[in-house]
């Protein structure tokens, strides 16, 4: 029986369910924004980034979470005496900042949530300096100064053994025409830049997958990759923030990017208009993920459904700046390559893979 996604305990329906109850709730809340001298626009609520607008300029807001990923370093960790904190560091930054840059907004500020179910979680001098190091890293490698963060002891309600990471940052889009505002039009070009395996999405799948293994975390993925799947879960994610700030340098204009996370590539339709997303040329499914498909095993529509499958970020662009959009990805040293385009087909609203045989329709993915 092929795997999926809900199988592992998560079900999209529920969470986007209540992200739209959410919704609901706080816009009439942005009234308070007057006070400040901001006001909210209008296709803000349901992106990645809360956007807050002013005279000269806009602020952006995320808050966003680690997931289950540092609990496949504790595994590894505890098999092999191998440290990877400073990675999951970096995952947790990036899964941050990767949703800030989608309107524009570069980071100016990153806190650090740390929660944990006992104190002593930081007496692992190793572990608790990997952590710090790499979120420092992340900041580093964002442009953005690490702000602060809270630690809180919650104990009964974490796992004594385990840490809660998640986090928040503050940007500025300056000036006001660098905000990336969904200005898709029929005829747009689709590139991806590359992600480093699963990043931060999947990890729930992936570690259920883990007690299927006789080898567990140790087994070689295979297909051409030397690494455990321990090793290769672990690779941390990268961040995109010097793409968009290399474009915004360069005179690109982006005309929609999505951050290829929770799922999968359904995301790439995030955009509330409807048009058909057309992934004409995908890439071969890199190593990891076959691997993951076949020890689920979990069949194709669900892979991309639920994991990135080797695309981090995707920008949508004018078919005159596709050439100088891959220059600046390349310049700020991703690997990047035309993917698709978007279409217009009335009121339809879809992710395709013709050469897949796979279609996403607008019911997907209901995040708003």
């Amino acid at each position: 029986m092929s795997l999926s996604y809900e199988s592992s305990g998560v079900r999209y329906d529920q969470l986007d369910a209540f992200k739209r109850a959410c919704q609901r709730a706080a816009r009439p809340t942005a009234e308070a924004l007057g006070n400040h001298g901001y006001s909210e626009p209008a296709t803000t609520r349901g992106e990645s980034a809360y956007l807050m607008e002013g005279d000269d300029h806009f602020l952006a807001h995320v808050e966003e979470g680690l997931g289950t990923k540092n609990l496949v370093a504790d595994a590894v960790y505890a098999q092999t005496g191998k440290c990877f904190y400073r990675e999951i560091a970096i995952d947790t930054v990036a899964t941050i900042v990767n949703d800030l840059v989608t309107c524009g907004a570069l980071p100016i500020s990153v806190a650090m949530h740390a929660a944990v179910g006992d104190s002593g979680w930081f007496s692992d001098e190793k572990r608790m300096q990997a952590l710090v190091d790499g979120w420092a890293e992340g900041c580093n490698k964002s442009g953005a100064v690490w702000g602060g963060g809270e630690t809180p002891t919650l104990k009964s309600i974490v796992d004594p053994a385990a840490i809660v990471l998640a986090g928040s940052a503050v940007g500025k889009v300056s000036p006001k025409s660098h905000r990336i505002t969904g200005d898709v039009q029929d005829g747009d070009v689709i590139i991806f830049l590359a992600s480093s395996g699963v990043q931060t999405n999947g990890l729930s799948l992936c570690r259920l997958i883990a007690t299927k293994l006789l080898q567990g975390y140790q087994t070689p993925i295979g297909h051409g990759d030397t690494r455990t799947y321990g090793e290769a879960l672990l690779a941390a994610s990268v961040i995109y923030v010097d793409f968009v700030n290399q474009c915004q340098q360069s005179g690109v204009k982006l005309n929609y990017v999505a951050h290829v996370t929770g799922h999968g590539w359904r995301k790439l339709m995030r955009l509330d208009d409807p048009f058909v997303y057309e992934i004409t040329t995908p890439r071969e499914i890199p190593p990891l993920f076959k691997f993951l498909m076949e020890a689920g095993p979990i069949d194709l529509r669900e892979a991309y459904a639920t994991f990135n499958m080797g695309v981090g970020f995707a920008a949508y662009v004018s078919p005159s700046a596709v050439n100088a959009t891959l220059a600046a990805a390349r310049a700020a040293g991703h690997d990047a390559w035309v993917a698709g385009q978007v279409r217009k087909e009335g009121a339809r609203k879809a992710v395709t893979i013709p050469s897949l045989g796979l279609a996403y329709e607008a019911d997907t993915l209901q995040v708003r």
